[in-house]
């Protein structure tokens, strides 16, 4: 029989997963944060937002599965986050909101708003998006202003319901991180799938201020939790206590993720030198599966080894952790079997997003394709 342990401990690697895949495809935020800076004119301004929108949907489909998937395998996590810091959240899904109404009915022939005001949610979109995001997983190192009574109710003891993470310099530090990647990924995808020269001579050159800013970001965030106290799990009694280089001691007990996390870091580095240096067009493939890897690793230690992933900064008890957290073991054994068709959706990801992208994005390829966005 299948222990609930292991299945818990299944779920958090599934979620983690999901988060690397979810860090890598807001590309398409940060790519949507260069519609005014970038092109030259309406025409090449329609190339990007064509190249993006090809791609949002996955995205979006990718942010729903993370969700849906962490509401099912750990349910008092959303009852306590969502319940607690709804205005953070509500900020984050309604800037994705906008986003889908601007692929929407940007380019539709009674569009009354102007394509200007899409293009408008678009930049908000890949701004609020990218950094929210990152705040609100940043809490998972950081902690949150909430307790749990005997009934698991939540109690949230912040007036500002979430927008109090926003004022914590640790959590801006990675929500900015997230945002600059986000960017730096968004040039490189535009550079590896755009046909217009000026385009990509101006992307590139792009690229390196983007990169240094989020290398700044990056390691303020690391050295932070590498350095700091961590909730730590008492395996005996349950007890949760604040241990000295918990998350620094996480990558050296779980040696395979600390590897992981170098490579990933690696990747993205080396992914920006081939496009800067070497004037590759490839560069996304290396930075993006970095960041697929840097954050599925930054989800492991902050939910495995005996770590509790959403600290309670008012009551240390109330931590959540990933074994008092989850769903029942039926449940997530359930959920177990019907995660073994992942693989076959990541295939068919694969085939659609190749099929989308056969061919360099033009002018002319955009108005012979007969849909524009």
């Amino acid at each position: 029989m299948i222990s609930h342990a292991f299945l818990q401990q299944y779920w958090w690697v599934i979620i983690s997963l999901l988060g690397g895949l979810l860090g890598f495809l807001m590309f398409v935020q940060g790519g949507q944060t260069f519609i005014y800076s970038l092109p030259l004119n309406g025409m090449q301004r329609k190339i990007i937002v064509n190249a993006l929108g090809r791609k949002w949907e996955f995205t979006f489909t990718t942010l729903v599965t993370f969700g849906g998937a962490f509401f099912a395998s750990f349910p008092l996590f959303y009852a306590t986050s969502f319940g607690g810091a709804y205005w953070l959240w509500m900020l984050i899904l309604f800037s994705f909101i906008i986003q889908a109404i601007a692929y929407e009915y940007r380019s539709k022939p009674s569009n009354v708003l102007g394509s200007n005001t899409y293009d408008i949610f678009l930049l908000i979109n890949g701004s609020l998006g990218p950094f929210l995001t990152g705040v609100a997983v940043a809490t998972f190192f950081t902690g949150a202003h909430f307790s749990l009574d005997n009934l698991n109710r939540v109690i949230w003891q912040s007036p500002a319901h979430g927008l109090e993470a926003i004022a914590d310099i640790r959590n801006m530090a990675l929500g900015f991180a997230l945002l600059f990647l986000a960017r730096v990924n968004g040039l490189l995808f535009i550079i590896n799938t755009v046909g217009d020269e000026d385009l990509l001579s101006k992307a590139r050159s792009k690229v390196p201020l983007n990169s240094l800013f989020f290398l700044v970001f990056f390691l303020y965030f690391v050295l932070m939790i590498l350095l700091k106290e961590g909730p730590a799990i008492e395996p005996s009694k349950g007890e949760i206590f604040m241990q000295k280089f918990k998350y620094m001691h996480n990558f050296l007990q779980m040696f395979p993720v600390l590897i992981m996390f170098l490579a990933g870091v690696a990747g993205v580095l080396y992914g920006i030198y081939v496009t800067v240096f070497m004037e590759s067009r490839k560069g996304i493939w290396f930075s993006g599966s970095g960041a697929i890897l840097t954050v599925f690793a930054l989800f492991l230690v902050a939910g495995l080894n005996n770590t509790a992933f959403y600290p309670s900064l008012d009551d240390l008890q109330s931590s959540l952790t990933i074994y008092r957290a989850s769903s029942s073991r039926f449940t997530l054994e359930t959920m177990m079997y019907v995660s073994f068709i992942i693989p076959f959706v990541i295939a068919y990801i694969w085939y659609a997003w190749r099929a989308i992208t056969n061919r360099k994005i033009s002018y002319e390829e955009i108005e012979s394709s007969g849909h524009a966005y």
